[in-house]
């Protein structure tokens, strides 16, 4: 059979961007065994013939309803799937999925019936805020990114605002590019409906969202956005842990200096 992407150059392009993305995760050591996921609304490359594809498997319920995806179309990383084989071909790493006309069911219809991740509420629930709010962010990724999960096992950084200023104060590029900092989300049990709401609340208000003891989950315009804004913040969390493996604290920049990045690069007031 065919592949999907066969005679599709600008869908091939972003799950191409898709693959170097989890080829990332992998060396960086985020992505062990199955671990992390990704979700990418590709409504806009879809033709007539994709529309008309009968599905490969029975629907299946996504676990809340999402008035905003009613007709769209998701690639998906599939659960139990490795980023490091959907490195080298996202097809067979993941499948393409129809949101079905009740926004609570969704069907697969390419390449093979592979179940999306998990996680797949979490993503969905993202991309039908990013729909109704009208942000043109079309990816959801999550990652395990060493050192911020490492932090979110201090007490100490599960206050947002707490390890949102310490991150910032360490390299001048986090502010620069993570303007709205990391929300932090309590413990709860991995792809459980339960991660939805606060993660809905805390996406509103920050650049990425940490889930405790877990890893994080970030949206962009496209995949490589979405990873670029983990990978500025965990740059921030390695910088702060090398410090402290010297044996000491890292003072950070001031407060006045960070004011001052906030100016020079005419970034919005934090909230």
């Amino acid at each position: 059979m065919a592949s999907i992407l066969t005679n599709r150059p600008e869908l091939k392009k972003v799950l191409d961007s898709a693959a170097e993305v989890a080829g990332y995760l992998w060396q960086k050591g985020w992505a062990e065994r199955n671990g992390g996921n990704l979700t990418l609304n590709i409504t806009e490359y879809v033709d007539d013939e994709m529309r008309a594809m009968p599905a490969i498997c029975e629907p299946k319920a996504i676990g809340v309803t999402l008035p905003y995806l009613k007709g769209c179309y998701f690639y998906c990383k599939g659960t139990g799937k490795r980023m490091r084989d959907l490195a080298r071909d996202p097809m067979c790493g993941g499948s393409i999925v129809r949101i079905l006309d009740d926004c609570a069911t969704y069907e697969i219809i390419a390449d093979e019936p592979i179940v999306p991740t998990s996680e797949i509420s979490s993503h969905l629930a993202l991309q039908n805020y990013m729909l109704e709010s009208g942000a043109n962010y079309k990816a959801t990724l999550h990652t395990h990114p060493i050192e911020l999960v490492a932090m979110s096992h201090n007490n100490e950084f599960l206050d947002s605002e707490h390890l949102t200023q310490v991150l910032w104060s360490m390299i001048p590029e986090t502010l620069a590019f993570a303007p709205l900092g990391i929300g932090v989300v309590p413990y709860a049990m991995p792809s459980s409906t339960e991660l939805v709401e606060p993660t809905l609340e805390k996406i509103k208000r920050y650049d990425v969202v940490l889930w405790e003891k877990h890893g994080v989950i970030a949206v962009g315009p496209d995949v490589m956005e979405a990873f670029d804004q983990i990978d500025v913040l965990n740059k921030a969390a390695n910088i702060y842990m090398t410090a402290k493996n010297f044996g000491f604290t890292p003072d950070g920049m001031t407060p006045e200096a960070v004011q001052t990045i906030r100016t020079v690069f005419n970034l919005p007031d934090h909230r």
